[in-house]
């Protein structure tokens, strides 16, 4: 095969909603990109598996692939469990070469996903300088991970929103309907819930519980199969494709 092939790896879910989004979002990536091969995998609740993914592109011929976490911050996920499987696969498929690709955030491409979704959500360029921002991720233990939200939200209030604010739906504080209610408390006037997730489940929808139990103005969607998102998908497959190709010819 002339390109290697993009692996984009799901977390999965029980949720049919999520399964769903990733593959909208892969066959964006298709639609800007024809040629190239794009095949979805998931690290558990949903098929097919990144071992039975990567063995039947080794049936196929395929010689190289780029495997990519579908990730937006480096935390348990992207250190550990997508590297321990893509070793194991490394082992048993010598012949096939395996490459991860880098986690999707930060990037300006996600800021404009997420400035695409509020304005679909209602908030216009007028209402931004009155307006307060809860930047509410699905949360996690990683101290890098927390750190990297709290760091987009800092870059955020640079943007016109009066004030911006992290929040987190499991593992990290403040929760979504805290951060609205502090966000009150300092006199704001409007306050806008943007999820920082890629797909809808549990998570996103306690997000969008605590959006609705503080009395948020708008919630906006998740980022979902946006075009800026598939678009940065594959500014990660390039990456790492260089790379490949660095380490092939070495």
């Amino acid at each position: 095969m002339s390109h290697p092939v993009l692996l984009v790896i799901a977390h999965g879910s029980r949720d049919p909603r999520h399964a769903a989004t990733v593959d909208a979002l892969t066959q964006r990536v298709r639609a800007q990109r024809p040629g190239l091969r794009v095949e979805t995998a998931f690290l558990e609740f949903n098929a097919p598996s990144v071992p039975r993914v990567l063995e039947r592109l080794t049936a196929e011929g395929a010689d190289e692939v780029v495997a990519l976490p579908l990730l937006l911050t480096r935390a348990f996920h992207a250190k550990t469990d997508i590297p321990s499987v893509l070793r194991e696969a490394r082992a048993r498929l010598p012949r096939l070469h395996i490459r991860q690709a880098e986690v999707l955030g930060p990037s300006p491409l996600l800021d404009a996903t997420l400035g695409r979704r509020l304005r679909e959500a209602g908030v216009r360029p007028g209402d931004i300088p009155r307006t307060g921002l809860v930047l509410a991720s699905a949360g996690s233990s990683d101290p890098e991970a927390i750190a990297v939200i709290a760091e987009i939200a800092r870059e955020l209030r640079h943007t016109g929103w009066c004030a911006v604010r992290p929040a987190f739906a499991s593992a990290s504080l403040p929760r979504t309907e805290d951060a609205v209610r502090a966000l009150r408390a300092e006199g704001v006037e409007r306050v806008a819930v943007a999820p920082y997730v890629i797909a809808p489940g549990r998570l996103p929808d306690r997000i969008a519980a605590g959006a609705g139990a503080a009395g948020a103005d708008v919630l906006a969607d998740v980022l979902g199969p946006a075009p800026e998102l598939a678009r940065l998908l594959l500014d990660r497959y390039d990456e790492a494709r260089v790379l490949v190709g660095a380490s092939l010819s070495a």
